[in-house]
């Protein structure tokens, strides 16, 4: 019976995430596929243990508890799997993992409160690639572990082909981290395009200046790969936004040097500039 109620709980938690829109906050969208397929599964599993629950004989079950309570063993062709106490609870505790972790651990609030506390910076060697511990977010989404060295140059190449011939770029919801991926991969071939989207505004202060980025938080394939993608950008003289200010911004991309990073980076030129609301799903999801 505990297992029916963890599997029928583990079913209302990802129909209630799937109704509410939360599940977009865990996975990327393009794989709620996969949680629609658990929440059928958790529901057929359920049934048969409920079935099996109902058909088992009462008098094999109370056999069954007063060997136990005797410490007694008996085998007539029935053998017992996880027979200690300590087995089934470890047992039961792994099951009911997902949902414990589901209702105690809400989802959180996105904003530069995240990129201060996490801070981020720009991968400059493959040794600082990625961070195990999830302290330091990037400005470029990199997919390039889940491929080998050629297969993600043919990847990045053939989805360069798509933009080499444009010079307005607009960036959406849906190409927005392969396009930043792309600017920071073939920085010198976006140079002189303009470009234009949407995202908050993300003050970096430093002793002598503020430098100015728009970001959107991003998710590869869950949670565990998200992170704050954007570019430094260069706004109309006296245009002052605060954090969290959300803005849809139109300008060309350059090459500039950054100080902090000791590199030149692709930066925005910005020349429209236009403030809007924050959007339902602040989340960008990668495309494959």
């Amino acid at each position: 019976m505990i297992r029916f109620i963890i599997l029928i709980g583990y079913m209302s938690l990802m129909m209630y995430l799937q109704i509410s829109g939360e599940l977009n906050q865990y996975i990327n969208i393009h794989y709620n596929y996969l949680a629609v397929l658990s929440m059928v599964l958790a529901f057929i599993m359920a049934i048969v243990q409920l079935v099996l629950w109902n058909q088992a004989d009462p008098s094999m079950q109370k056999k069954h508890e007063d060997m136990h309570q005797h410490g007694g063993h008996e085998h007539h062709g029935h053998q017992h799997n996880l027979e200690k106490p300590s087995q089934r609870g470890l047992a039961y505790l792994l099951l009911s993992l997902p949902l414990i972790v589901g209702l105690l651990f809400p989802t959180v609030s996105l904003d530069t409160t995240i990129v201060e506390a996490k801070g981020f910076n720009f991968p400059v060697s493959k040794e600082s690639v990625g961070d195990p511990d999830m302290q330091t977010q990037y400005l470029k989404p990199d997919t390039s572990m889940y491929f080998n060295k050629t297969d993600y140059d043919k990847q990045m190449a053939k989805a360069m082909k798509q933009y080499d011939g444009q010079s307005v770029i607009s960036i959406t919801d849906e190409n927005y981290l392969e396009i930043m991926e792309l600017i920071y991969n073939y920085p010198s071939q976006f140079a002189g395009k303009r470009i234009s989207y949407k995202g908050f505004v993300y003050n970096s202060k430093r002793e002598e200046s503020v430098d100015q980025f728009v970001f959107r938080f991003g998710i590869i394939h869950c949670v565990a790969d998200s992170g704050v993608f954007g570019l430094l950008v260069h706004f109309p003289e006296h245009t002052q936004f605060q954090n969290n200010d959300w803005v849809t911004i139109t300008g060309t991309v350059e090459l500039s040097y950054y100080p902090p990073f000791k590199r030149q980076i692709p930066t925005v030129q910005v020349e429209k500039v236009k403030a809007e609301q924050a959007p339902k799903n602040q989340y960008v999801y990668r495309s494959f």
